[in-house]
């Protein structure tokens, strides 16, 4: 079950960033004013991520305004367990748009960062 951390979700204003991560990391975010879920495995990733992208908590049957979110950001290891379904959103071109980050354990061998994409992209080491 995914811990929430409220504070703007449920307000009327709205939301341009939100978090998915492990605890530690949603608390960081919090004390820079980002909202966030804590999730530890995949199961609450993916309803987490449901939770925000098609705005209702299948736990509480309720509706949850996010039609103000435009940035979901979340961890590489958020991102890797929820695969297709994180792809599929990405194609379809809605909002949030999605940012993966490294977690607290650092980059994840085998992705690239975007350091690395804006190099091999313009072809010129800055």
């Amino acid at each position: 079950m995914p811990k929430f951390i409220p504070f703007s979700l449920y307000s009327p204003k709205t939301v341009d960033y939100f978090f998915i991560g492990d605890s530690e990391l949603v608390t960081a975010f919090r004390f820079v004013g980002i909202d966030g879920l804590s999730v530890d495995n995949m199961d609450s990733a993916r309803l987490s991520f449901r939770r925000i992208t098609e705005g209702f908590d299948e736990v509480s049957n309720m509706s949850i305004p996010t039609e103000g979110c435009r940035i979901l950001i979340m961890t590489q290891e958020i991102a890797d367990w929820l695969g297709d379904l994180l792809l599929q959103w990405q194609l379809s071109g809605q909002y949030p748009l999605v940012v993966e980050i490294p977690g607290m354990m650092g980059k994840i061998s085998g992705r690239k960062t975007l350091v690395d994409s804006i190099r091999e992209a313009i072809g010129i080491h800055v």
